[in-house]
C-alpha cells in the first residue's frame, strides 16, 4: 500500500488533528502523552530523540520507543535531531513501525543543538536538509515531517518551507519565533510568518507558540488558517488546555500519578512535571518546593502531592468571601493555569540592576560564557580555577578530538581500530583481538585459555594411562581366581 502524503496523510492517517502535543524533552513522555490525550489531545509527539544514539543503542531504542508500545498512544509521530541522511534514515527505518510519522528536529535552539549541530542550528544548510528528507522521503514506508523556527524575515522563511516541501516533507510544524528568541528573551511568537507559510504551501501546516489556553488556539487557526496548533509549555501547565478547563491541580497530578504506576518513567521527569503543574502553589509552599526536589522515590512524590493537596483545601476552607487571587493571576494558585514567563526586563528588576541575585547568573549568561562572549565564570569554573590557575575556558583553545570511525564520540589516542572504548570493545570481542590502548586482551586471554587447557591435558593423559594399568591388573586377577 502507497504511503499517503500531505493532506490525505493529515486526514486519514492523522486524522484530522487540531490539537497537538509538541515534542519535549524527558517531558512528553508516554505517561503524559496518555494523560493528554484523555483531555483532549489528538496527536502526541516522542521526545526529541537522537538518531546516531538510537540508531546504536538497543537499550536507548527501548526505553525511549520499544517499550512503550501501547496501543491508545496513536497517532504518533517519532521527532529525531541528525545531520546526517544516512544516520537519520538507519534510526528512522527502526522507528517506523512504531509511529505513523517520522519527524526531523529543525527547531531546537538551545545550546547543546549548537554544539551537537543539529535542530535550529541546520536552518542554514539548506543542502544537506535536502538531502536527508530525500532520502528518508524515498527509503520510509511512513511519511517525513519537520519542525522549523522562522527567520526574521518572511520572504526568507517562506523560501525555507517550500525547499522543504519539495523536498519531500509532508507535513510542517512552524514555531513562530527565531532560534535567538529563547527563555527571557522568547517574546511573542509570529502568526505572520505562521500565516505566510501557510498560503505558500500546499502541505498541511501546524502553529507553535503562543498558546495558553483554547481561545488561543482558536484563534490561532482562524488568523492563520493552519490545520492544527501545537501546544507545550501551555500543555505542560494545563494538561486539560485543549479541552477548555482549568481544573484543580491536584486532580491532574493525581491522574498522573496513577498513570506512572502503569507506565513508569524515570523519577525526574515525573518531578518536573509535578514542577509545572504547582508552579504557582509552590511559590507559595516553598519548604515543599525543597521536599518535591529532594524526594528520591514516587511514592515521596505521591506524598508531596498529597501534603500539597491539603494545604490548599485547608487554604479554601479559610477563604474569605470576594478574596481575589493574588500576584494577578487569573484564578487561584491552586487552579490549574499559563505560567507567563518574563521576559530580561521584568527579570531585572526583580532580581537588581544587573540581572543577577545574590551572584547567581541566568542560563543564557552561561551559554554567552560559553561562546566565549563574556568573562564571567560559572561556580563551578571558578572552583576549577582555583586548583588549576593556569586552566583556559576559551572555547578556541579547547583540543580537538579525533572521532571515532564507528559512532562519532571521541576515540582512544592509542587504539588500533581508531575506534571509542565502547565500539573497540565489541570488534576486539567480535575479532578475538587485543588492544592496548584500551586494555582489551581478547587474544591473549584466549591463547591462555587455550594453553591451559593443553597442558592439563598432557597431565592427566599419564595419569589415566596409569589408572588403565591398574584397572587391567585387577581384572586379570579377578580372571585367576575365578577360575
Amino acid at each position: 500500500m502507497p504511503k499517503l502524503r500531505g493532506e490525505a496523510f493529515w486526514r486519514e492517517t492523522l486524522r484530522s488533528a487540531h490539537y497537538v502535543v509538541a515534542p519535549m524533552v524527558d517531558q512528553s513522555e508516554l505517561a503524559w502523552r496518555l494523560l493528554s490525550r484523555r483531555h483532549g489531545a489528538q496527536l502526541c509527539y516522542t521526545p526529541m530523540l537522537h538518531a546516531q544514539v538510537f540508531l546504536r543503542d538497543a537499550n536507548y531504542r527501548r526505553e525511549n520507543l520499544y517499550g512503550e508500545a501501547c496501543a491508545e498512544d496513536r497517532p504518533l509521530i517519532v521527532q529525531f535531531c541528525a545531520n546526517d541522511p544516512e544516520v537519520f534514515v538507519q534510526a528512522a527505518l527502526l522507528a517506523q513501525d512504531y509511529c505513523d510519522a517520522i519527524d526531523l528536529n529543525l527547531g531546537c535552539p538551545q545550546m547543546i543543538a549548537k554544539r551537537g549541530h543539529y535542530g535550529a542550528f541546520l536552518q542554514e544548510e539548506w543542502d544537506l536538509l535536502q538531502r536527508m528528507i530525500l532520502l528518508a522521503n524515498e527509503k520510509l514506508s511512513v511519511p517525513i515531517t519537520c519542525k522549523i523556527r522562522v527567520f526574521p524575515e518572511i520572504d526568507r522563511t517562506v523560501k525555507y518551507a517550500q525547499m522543504l516541501e519539495k523536498a519531500g516533507c509532508q507535513l510542517l510544524t512552524v514555531h513562530g519565533r527565531t532560534k535567538e528568541q529563547k527563555g527571557p528573551l522568547a517574546g511573542v511568537a509570529s502568526w505572520e510568518h505562521i500565516q505566510a507559510v501557510r498560503k505558500a504551501v500546499s502541505i498541511p501546516v501546524f502553529a507553535n507558540g503562543n498558546i495558553q489556553c483554547l481561545s488561543d488556539v482558536e484563534e490561532c487557526i482562524r488568523k492563520t488558517g493552519v490545520h492544527g496548533v501545537m501546544s507545550a509549555e501551555g500543555n505542560l501547565h494545563n494538561p486539560a488546555l485543549f479541552e477548555g478547563r482549568n481544573p484543580l491541580v491536584w486532580e491532574m497530578a493525581e491522574e498522573y500519578l496513577e498513570i506512572v504506576q502503569k507506565h513508569p518513567c524515570p523519577l525526574s521527569y515525573v518531578r518536573a512535571h509535578l514542577f509545572k503543574l504547582w508552579h504557582h502553589t509552590l511559590q507559595v509552599y516553598q519548604q515543599l518546593r525543597e521536599e518535591l526536589a529532594k524526594v528520591k522515590t514516587l511514592e515521596g512524590i505521591v506524598d508531596v502531592n498529597r501534603e500539597l493537596k491539603l494545604r490548599c483545601q485547608e487554604e479554601i476552607a479559610n477563604q474569605k468571601e470576594g478574596e481575589k487571587p493574588k500576584e494577578g493571576l487569573p484564578f487561584f494558585h491552586w487552579i490549574c493555569q499559563p505560567y507567563i514567563r518574563p521576559g530580561p526586563k521584568e527579570r531585572c528588576r526583580k532580581n537588581g540592576a544587573s540581572g543577577t541575585e545574590k551572584g547567581v547568573r541566568g542560563k543564557r549568561a552561561l551559554e554567552e560564557e560559553e561562546d566565549g562572549n563574556s568573562e564571567l565564570l560559572s561556580k563551578n569554573k571558578q572552583k576549577k580555577k582555583l586548583r588549576n590557575p593556569n586552566k583556559s575556558f576559551d572555547p578556541s583553545l579547547k583540543p580537538k578530538y579525533a572521532k571515532c570511525d564507528q559512532c562519532g564520540n571521541p576515540k582512544g589516542n592509542k587504539c588500533v581500530f581508531n575506534m571509542c572504548r565502547g565500539c573497540c570493545k565489541k570488534r576486539a570481542f567480535k575479532e578475538t583481538a587485543d588492544c592496548p590502548g584500551h586494555g582489551l586482551l581478547f587474544k591473549t586471554k584466549y591463547e591462555k585459555s587455550l594453553s591451559w587447557q593443553s597442558s592439563k591435558r598432557i597431565i592427566q593423559t599419564p595419569e589415566l594411562s596409569r589408572r588403565g594399568d591398574g584397572a587391567g591388573g585387577g581384572a586379570a586377577l579377578q580372571e585367576a581366581g575365578d577360575s
